[in-house]
């Protein structure tokens, strides 16, 4: 029995599922796409059933949904300020329980995996908060007023502007949907090949009726632990790019950086 049990650890595959639809095509589903459709439902199901007949004194759903709201809020007002970062509370409430949603998918019994572990979801994120801080400073600014805050800090020496501009351009638009990109998809990636590996072991030890199997309660309970961990980190990094993404807000309208 026992040479009948093989380990199957976690791989870069798993990121690469087969195609459930239109395979081959521009329109190719996959399960990790049917993950993100499933969190988007669950996503609107949550605010609608949240705020729809609110209650001056609410229920325990609508506490949570509120305070959800209210971190956002005093998040956006934090940074960017009072006055600016009102503005800009819907952008950071889609953001912030999007990623969080996504990254919730990995945890889910069946699913086993984020939304947010192929790199284009965490790429739109990042495209989204690149056209919000980009159109807060155009917007607060003229495009002409932006560009040079952004790309000329102030009290530069003149002989060190041209250098200092090509430094920043790429900082400033290159860089940070890049790292905003890449941040959320190798966090996400990790934590599902840690879970996978851990319960996959389990299985392996347990199947394996020889002495290894006593180690199975050890991979078990270690794989309940980054669960744990897991949901944390869904949260830290919801919070993290909602946060960065009020920073680079809070950059763009700014008089001088």
């Amino acid at each position: 029995m026992a040479d009948e049990v093989e380990f199957h650890p976690p791989s870069i595959s798993d990121f690469f599922p087969d195609a459930l639809f239109f395979e081959g095509t521009p329109f190719e589903f996959t399960r990790i796409n049917m993950i993100q459709v499933i969190a988007t439902v669950l996503l609107v199901l949550f605010l609608v059933l949240g705020t729809r007949n609110l209650k001056v004194i609410p229920g325990r759903f609508q506490q949570v949904v509120e305070f959800g709201f209210g971190f956002v809020r005093s998040q956006a007002t934090q940074v960017i300020g009072e006055k600016e970062g009102k503005k800009f509370v819907p952008l950071l409430t889609v953001i912030f329980f999007g990623v969080l949603f996504f990254n919730l998918m990995g945890i889910i019994p069946g699913l086993n995996i984020q939304g947010t572990s192929v790199i284009g979801t965490p790429l739109l994120f990042a495209v989204v908060a690149y056209v919000g801080f980009i159109y807060a400073g155009i917007r607060k600014h003229g495009f002409g007023r932006f560009m040079k805050n952004s790309l000329v800090p102030g009290g530069v020496p003149g002989y060190l502007v041209p250098i200092i501009s090509v430094i920043e351009l790429i900082s400033t638009f290159v860089f940070r949907p890049v790292s905003l990109t890449l941040r959320l998809l190798l966090n996400m990636m990790v934590g599902h090949l840690m879970l996978v590996l851990f319960f996959s072991a389990t299985q392996f030890f347990l199947l394996s009726f020889n002495a290894l199997t006593i180690l199975s309660p050890f991979t078990l309970a270690l794989g309940f632990a980054f669960t744990l961990f897991e949901i944390f980190v869904a949260f830290l990094q919801a919070y993290v790019f909602m946060v960065l993404t009020a920073v680079y807000i809070q950059l763009a309208v700014a008089d001088e950086h």
